[in-house]
Parts: structure tokens; sequence; C-alpha cells
């Protein structure tokens, strides 16, 4: 029984590393100058950190976004939300031949701070990564993330 309790206990604290949220008050000056640089009219971003670096998620023209930048203030990325059928063909392919029976259910496009752009399509609690042809890249498992937080 104790192992058990145990074991629930590390699983927990390491849902709770993931992706924290922070509250405006948490977040770094820069990383806040930048951002409200950047996005002068969004005012009800949240905030989360996210593999060590702030991330603002909301919403722009009714579509959600997300922006990475490092404690210094320094842009990393965006991720913005895109209808499944926007996907480069290359990711319908790789789904249809190498995830039989599998759906996409949400896809993003994302743009870094040195201009590259690549996909995201999210099949159950993995992300898969393509390049801006639809040439697989990579994937990672996501089993931290509820519904919620979508």
């Amino acid at each position: 029984m104790k192992k058990l309790i145990v074991i629930l206990f590390i699983c927990a604290f390491g849902l709770s590393i993931n992706a924290q949220n922070l509250k405006e008050s948490d977040i770094p000056s820069p990383v806040k100058e930048k951002f409200s640089s950047m996005y002068p009219h969004v005012t009800d971003a949240k905030w989360e950190m996210e593999n060590g670096k702030y991330e603002a998620e909301f919403k722009q023209n009714n579509v959600e976004t997300s922006v990475l930048f490092e404690a210094n203030g320094t842009y990393f990325q965006t991720e913005v939300e895109i209808p499944v059928s926007s996907l480069p063909a290359g990711v319908s392919d790789y789904v249809s031949k190498n995830l039989r029976d599998s759906k996409i259910t949400e896809a993003s496009k994302i743009f870094s701070s040195k201009g590259i752009v690549t996909y995201e399509a999210e099949i159950g609690r993995t992300d898969y990564l393509f390049d801006a042809t639809g040439n697989f890249l990579s994937k990672e498992s996501d089993t931290n993330e509820t519904d919620d937080d979508k």
C-alpha cells in the first residue's frame, strides 16, 4: 500500500512540473514587455511554463494561439491552431501509411524565431511534428495534458 501511495505521489509531482500555470506576477518583466509589444491588444493570456520557457496562450481573431519566450524576453516561437485540412499533404500520407485507423484531432502551424515553419498533428495524446512540406520529423507523447488544457 505504501508503494502505491509513493507511486501516485511521484506521478502527481511529474504532472505538475511539465506545464505549470503561472500568475502574471510570476512572469519576468522582459517577457511581459516583449509579449505586450508583439500583441498589444491581448489582455487575457493564460501563462504557463513549458520546458523552461514562458508560454502565453490566448485567442487572436478567434484562433487558439500560443507564444513561447525565454526568461530574458527573447521570442522563441508561435503556434497557431489550423484546420486539419490545412496540413500539408505529406502529413495525411504519413498518417494513412503509418498510423492506420488513426484520426488527426487537432492541427497547428508553428513559426520559429528563426523563420522555420513546422506543423503539428495531434493524434490521441501524441503530437506528431512535420516540416513545411509534410515530412515526418518527430513525435512527443503528451500524457500529462488533459482535455481541459485545450
